[in-house]
């Protein structure tokens, strides 16, 4: 044990920590103004020093800028100048008309992938004039499109490649003391910083406030006053910006007067907090990895900004840790699990007029997807095509988006994939859709049982990692091959659509028949009308695959509850939206996840609390794309039935404490702030559907306070999603969504946890985060 007098000097090390961790959030900064020689003048490269990449030549051709050539069609190919920014996590990019300085860039943390080649659907298309070397693709997170690019040289392109991998490889890997240092904001390199310089920084990290507010600090630490800050005056200013006063109280009740966490003291925390397995070793290992004076570090001491920095990293966040890599059982039946699925997938917008895209398949399996939908019809040539029938919406090639499956189905997730076929295609073209099955997906598909399955129960996932199924119907052997009346939906949908075109009934006809080619790839997933929930004598079809419509599939809900979770413990439902949903709108995923539906497909492209709720399903257990259900919804004989799940047996208290740093809705007007409130929602068994709600904050997106406290009694918690909503609230009209997380209550973590918001389109609003202290009873 430390004597106490050491212990008193430590406690007030010599060398202040750098400012807390919101400093180093995403950045923003304009682009570098042009120097004489063409080169960019810049105040600093201490951002990309710290990544250790100043040196780097792929890095520095970036920081010189390329001419890249932009592809949007086979006419519109246009030279454009991008541009690495000082940063190093923003690109500046010309436009042909100047807009707003946040529309003139793109961060390097909101690309989804880097291709290389002609691997996408634009480049594939219009990309034939430039060689496969020269070009890449930047693929973004959420809907913001593709930017195709090609470059003058091959080692130009791969500079670009290797450049951005390089980046947003060091971005993950940023350690948190690099996170916590400030970024240069002194335009004029005069070792001091103007009122304009000083909202210069706020933007670089992403800080969105109020000016009054800050000039009032601005002034407050102007200790010369000279309308300048210089030295330990930035210093206090950074700290005064970002205290956090509900963070000092619950660090001094467990510190005490000295100011420090010793590793007991943190441990008691960390027991105070729930936290499974702690011990001594535990909080001596988060001191080493949060902790930032080096002194303290060496003595097993935390000061306040390394118990900061442990609540910002994901250990803090309310999502358990242990949750988001594969931890679940994946050796059990496919009927046992949750299976993220798409419908419409080939849709990027509606499905009256919007276009079909390879891509929108890209980016269903890079969400996790792994259930996607072709809708086949007949295409010139004897090449089927993909498209919504009897709209609008355009064509893409059956072979195209099979090769798009086998380029991208396995990127993120080894489960298997299931490809859901609705099938208005003749004959000879299922042959081809067969044909192109086989060739292009190779050992990939499944085209036969596996040897060692047992036939009355489907194959785990385990099982089949990195194999694609084929779900579609399914020639009884009885019957010759000339074919049999078949439709790949239910009778309800068809009553529900207008008579077709006298010209479409000759295409329908056709559709009533299937191929023995296409038939013998239906090995796991039959696709069968469902008749009844009460099956006859012999053995159980675990290979049938019922497709219903949300309206079916609610009013099996209603009037056979048990029955029908009885039915989903050994097969396999899929559910879809109505067609009337004309704006691709989407349904209510729960209600079908409550009775034990494992394919519940949604339009990916439309976002909404439908596709939040979607998101924090599927959230855990590595991002898979598969989620084992709870056992109610397993077993055979189970007596469960969401519309009668029993008395309260949960209790979850939510006491929303402070928000950070929410953004501004509109980014470009200096006086948009907003006045957020904060509600939280319960999806679940319609007995626990509930939402309640804070008061709202006046003009304070900064840091708002709330202290209040919401508390939620629960019947069937192992199926309850938490969502979390942060609004803008008006008098005069609807609120403004501002961010939202959802995540399942049983990978809820309890304790104060940071709650990291997402956008509208599931990216990530970061540094914005509301801190909360959640409390999980069960009786």
């Amino acid at each position: 044990m430390l004597c106490g007098h050491w212990r008193r000097r430590c406690r007030r090390p010599p060398e202040e920590p750098p400012v807390p961790a919101q400093v180093s959030a995403t950045l923003a900064l304009p682009p570098s103004p042009a120097s004489p020689d063409g080169g960019t003048k810049r105040p600093g490269l201490r951002a990309l020093k710290k990544m250790g990449l100043t040196e780097d030549e792929d890095v520095r051709a970036m920081l010189r800028g390329s001419r890249l050539c932009k592809i949007r069609s086979r006419t519109w190919h246009k030279e454009r100048l991008y541009r690495l920014q000082e940063d190093g996590l923003s690109v500046w990019f010309q436009r042909r008309i100047p807009r707003a300085p946040s529309q003139h860039i793109f961060f390097v943390q909101h690309i989804e992938a880097v291709r290389e080649g002609h691997q996408s659907e634009g480049l594939r298309r219009y990309g034939g004039a430039f060689a496969p070397a020269r070009c890449l693709t930047i693929a973004f997170k959420g809907r913001r499109k593709n930017l195709d690019l090609a470059a003058p040289t091959a080692e130009e392109a791969q500079r670009w490649v290797r450049g951005l991998a390089k980046l947003r490889a060091r971005l993950d890997a940023m350690s948190q003391r690099e996170r916590l240092d400030q970024y240069p904001a002194d335009s004029n390199q005069d070792s001091k910083m103007s009122f304009k310089e000083i909202k210069s920084l706020l933007r670089m990290v992403n800080v969105d406030m109020n000016d009054m507010y800050a000039y009032r600090l601005f002034k407050e630490c102007d200790h010369s006053n000279n309308e300048r800050l210089e030295g330990a005056e930035i210093e206090e200013f950074l700290r005064r910006l970002l205290k956090r006063p509900e963070l000092e109280e619950i660090f001094s009740r467990y510190s005490g007067e000295d100011r420090v966490l010793s590793a007991p003291e943190l441990l008691e925390f960390l027991e105070d907090q729930g936290e499974d397995g702690t011990t001594l070793a535990r909080a001596q290992q988060l001191i080493q990895t949060y902790e930032l004076n080096e002194t303290a570090k060496q003595h097993e001491l935390m000061t306040l900004d390394g118990f900061m920095m442990y609540l910002l990293s994901p250990e803090g966040a309310a999502l358990d840790m242990a949750h988001a890599c594969v931890f679940q059982d994946m050796g059990q039946p496919l009927a046992h699990y949750f299976i993220s699925s798409s419908h419409n997938t080939y849709l990027t917008d509606s499905q009256i007029g919007g276009p079909s895209s390879t891509e929108a398949y890209v980016r269903a399996f890079a969400q996790g997807c792994r259930c996607v939908e072709l809708d086949c019809w007949e295409g010139p040539g004897g090449e089927p095509v993909i498209y919504h029938g009897h709209t609008l919406t355009s064509k893409i090639l059956f072979r195209d988006v099979i090769q798009a499956v086998r380029d991208h189905a396995f990127v993120l997730s080894p489960y298997p994939v299931i490809l859901s076929l609705e099938n208005h295609c003749g004959l000879e073209q299922q042959a081809a859709m067969a044909r192109h099955l086989r060739t292009i997906l190779g050992d990939m598909l499944v085209t036969q049982a596996l040897d060692s399955q047992n036939p009355e129960e489907l194959p785990s996932p385990e099982q089949l990692k990195g194999r694609v199924l084929v779900k579609g119907k399914k020639l009884p052997a009885a019957r010759n091959n000339d074919g049999r009346i078949l439709s790949d939906r239910e009778d309800e949908e068809e009553e529900e659509e207008e008579e077709e075109a006298e010209e479409a009934a000759e295409q329908r006809r056709q559709a009533k028949q299937i191929s023995p080619e296409l038939s013998a790839l239906a090995v796991y997933c039959w696709a069968t009308r469902l008749r009844t929930l009460h099956p006859g004598p012999g053995a159980p079809q675990p290979y049938q695959v019922s497709s219903l419509s949300e309206r079916k599939a609610k009013k099996l809900i209603r009037e056979a509850g048990n029955s029908f979770v009885r039915h989903n413990a050994h097969q396999l439902t899929r559910v879809y939206p109505l067609g009337l949903r004309m704006n691709s709108a989407n349904y209510n995923p729960q209600e079908m996840w409550n009775s034990g539906c494992q394919l519940v497909a949604l339009n990916f492209q439309t976002p909404g609390y439908e596709m939040d709720l979607n998101e924090g399903r599927f959230l855990i257990n590595g991002r898979c794309g598969y989620v084992l259900k709870p056992a109610c919804l397993r077993q055979p004989d189970t007596t469960f039935d969401p519309e009668c799940p029993g008395p309260p047996r949960t209790t979850l208290t939510v006491q929303v404490l402070t928000a950070q740093q929410l953004p501004k809705l509109n980014a470009e007007k200096p006086s948009s702030i907003v006045d957020p409130l904060v509600r939280v929602e319960i999806h679940g068994v319609p007995a626990d559907c509930a939402r309640k709600e804070t008061s709202y904050v006046l003009n304070n997106g900064f840091n708002p306070h709330w202290g209040q406290t919401l508390q939620f009694q629960l019947r069937a918690p192992e199926l309850v999603l938490v969502r979390f909503v942060v609004e803008d609230y008006d008098t005069t009209s609807p609120n403004d969504f501002v961010g939202q997380f959802t995540l399942p209550l049983n990978s809820l973590k309890q304790g104060y946890r940071h709650i990291h918001l997402l956008s509208k389109d599931g990216a990530s609003l970061s540094p914005a985060t509301l801190f909360v202290h959640i409390r999980i009873q069960h009786s």
